[in-house]
């Protein structure tokens, strides 16, 4: 294991520790905010590893994004030495974080009712498919609390439900499980004692709707799905152009406008009283889209987007996820760190999207290979290297160690 470049001052969360007990996306994203803003996040996976390992298709790069900057404890949870161990674990935390069903924990003696008896300031994050209420017994996933929460209503065409390309929920649920456990951090030093922290993806899907809520709220008109909807810009649209290239293009002020017409040689436009205000233009897209296409459709790319550029104007080329490797701004800025995958090969993975004191988050530690750490933590426990070495013998560990750093 090599440990990559980082800040060059303490990180804002190093001396704290935290336990997870998560898969998918949603837990494991807590632990990477939290470990990426400098925590020993501690990952404990079943003996045959976090399913999430061995997903394929849209799956396969869960495991190594979200759980970088983590190390990795494979036990038997449901022996007595395992759980053994891992409440000596729990004893040295300041947070625990699990995405499992309330009884999985419960049965485990994890909850957060029967840990903070013992320990009174832990903080206990729980990231779930609802919050308590009428729905809390279902199972969720991002596409299902999309589908009952308004954003693939949003996202398709009229009768055509979509939903949003990527696990939007999954990651910004796990961010707000993080955003508790640092204000639950907060209040500990005040109070002197932990709290539980709850983070569920139907709730964080309606706050992203929320917005499309109060337009009817305020307009007493539903809003249209986002392929049907009304534009409050006059022009705010992808554009088709030479040899079948497309890009975005927006101009959303009167004074963009006035740019617009005047870099373009559109002085018709620019003089045209059905077009002097945005809201005019608004009602005129209509006919002004139509006949903008036509007037821009034998333009290259690159030369729409060097005028845009050139006057400040809102543009963005049509992009594939693959293509941001060789992001110039990206490679330039720092926003692409080198990670060492856990078959061995290497790659680049985006860092959060942040700066502090002028400095990126970079990577402590590659997303670990499975029980990386085992005995390295175990150790640290008070653990003998033959007690450990029976552990491993018994089936509580893993029986061969790959990877070790101890």
């Amino acid at each position: 294991m090599t440990e990559s470049a980082t800040l060059k001052r303490p990180l804002p969360l190093e001396g704290i520790r935290v336990v997870e007990f998560t898969h998918m996306v949603m837990g494991p994203t807590c632990g990477m905010v939290l470990g990426d803003l400098g925590a020993e996040v501690i990952k404990v996976e079943p003996l045959g590893g976090d399913s999430t390992r061995k997903l394929l298709g849209a799956g396969a790069g869960f495991y190594p994004l979200f759980n970088r900057n983590k190390k990795s404890l494979a036990l038997d949870l449901h022996s007595e030495k395992g759980r053994e161990v891992v409440q000596k674990l729990i004893a040295t935390a300041d947070i625990v974080s699990e995405n499992f069903k309330p009884s999985t924990m419960q049965k485990l003696g994890l909850d957060y009712a029967t840990l903070v008896q013992r320990h009174p300031r832990l903080i206990y994050v729980s990231h779930k498919g609802f919050l308590p209420g009428p729905y809390e017994h279902r199972t969720a996933l991002d596409e299902v609390v999309q589908m009952m929460g308004g954003l693939a209503y949003m996202t398709g065409r009229p009768g055509d439900p979509l939903r949003a390309g990527s696990s939007v929920n999954d990651i910004m649920g796990g961010m707000f499980g993080a955003i508790g456990a640092m204000a639950a951090l907060m209040q500990r030093q005040q109070t002197g004692k932990g709290q539980e922290v709850e983070a569920a993806l139907f709730e964080n899907n309606v706050f992203l709707v929320a917005q499309h809520m109060l337009q009817f709220a305020i307009t007493g008109r539903a809003a249209d799905p986002m392929p049907q909807k009304i534009s409050p810009w006059g022009i705010y649209d992808v554009f088709s152009v030479k040899d079948k290239e497309q890009i975005f293009l927006a101009v959303v002020s009167d004074t963009q406008w006035a740019i617009f017409c005047q870099a373009f040689g559109f002085a018709d436009l620019q003089v045209d009283p059905r077009l002097t205000s945005n809201n005019l233009r608004v009602l005129a897209r209509h006919w002004l889209i139509p006949l903008l296409r036509e007037r821009l459709a034998s333009t290259p790319a690159s030369e729409l987007a060097a005028l845009f550029e050139a006057n400040g104007l809102p543009f963005a080329p049509i992009t594939d996820p693959q293509h941001l490797f060789n992001d110039p701004h990206l490679n330039a800025t720092g926003g692409l760190a080198p990670m060492t995958l856990p078959d061995g090969r290497e790659t680049r993975v985006p860092l959060l999207p942040l700066k502090l004191d002028g400095e990126r988050l970079g990577l402590r530690l590659d997303p670990p290979k499975l029980d990386e750490h085992g005995t390295e933590l175990l150790l640290s426990l008070g653990y003998s290297g033959d007690e450990v070495a029976a552990l491993r013998r018994d089936g509580i560990l893993l029986p061969v160690q790959p990877g070790s750093v101890s």
